[in-house]
């Protein structure tokens, strides 16, 4: 299963958060199949909760590239919308996350990939909508499922949006 976390803090060209999610799923179709996407939803941001709310989603997909070469092209998709990597969890345009490749792992060596994301089982704002299309996925790591990693997790700051 492949899993993305996508996520947008400030507008763009005219853009909010919510169009800015929508057209990067469309800009995603031009190299992955999206099999399933999640509901909106708005969290307040992380870790500063005085910098701008995001607008968050999940989606599963389907393609032939590589980790890798997925990875890229979501960065290439984040550069589209004027994604800037300024400051560490800051605000930002647009957030896209390999958040899981099959069951693949990767260590991050030399400063590569990461997977599964290293932070997936702590963060309530990619739980949230991805157990909206994979509530019965297993975190690798943790060995727990979506929901049961949700269940720990305060969530009543996340809002559906649509």
């Amino acid at each position: 299963m492949l899993l993305i976390a996508i996520g947008s803090s400030l507008p763009v060209s005219g853009l909010d958060s919510q169009q800015i999610v929508t057209r990067a799923l469309r800009a995603i179709e031009r190299f992955a199949h999206i099999v399933a996407v999640s509901s909106l939803y708005e969290s307040p941001a992380w870790p500063d909760p005085s910098d701008p709310a995001f607008v968050n989603a999940a989606a599963q997909i389907e393609t032939d590239l590589s980790p890798e070469a997925l990875l890229a092209a979501l960065h290439a998709v984040e550069a589209g919308f004027g994604r800037v990597r300024s400051r560490k969890n800051g605000p930002r345009t647009l957030d896209l996350d390999l958040l899981a490749y099959n069951e693949e792992r990767f260590d991050g060596a030399n400063g590569g990939l990461v997977l599964p994301h290293p932070r997936i089982a702590e963060r309530a704002f990619v739980l949230v909508p991805l157990a909206e299309i994979a509530p019965d996925w297993i975190e690798p790591n943790s060995g727990k499922t979506v929901k049961a990693l949700l269940a720990g997790l305060e969530t009543s700051e996340i809002r559906l949006i649509s």
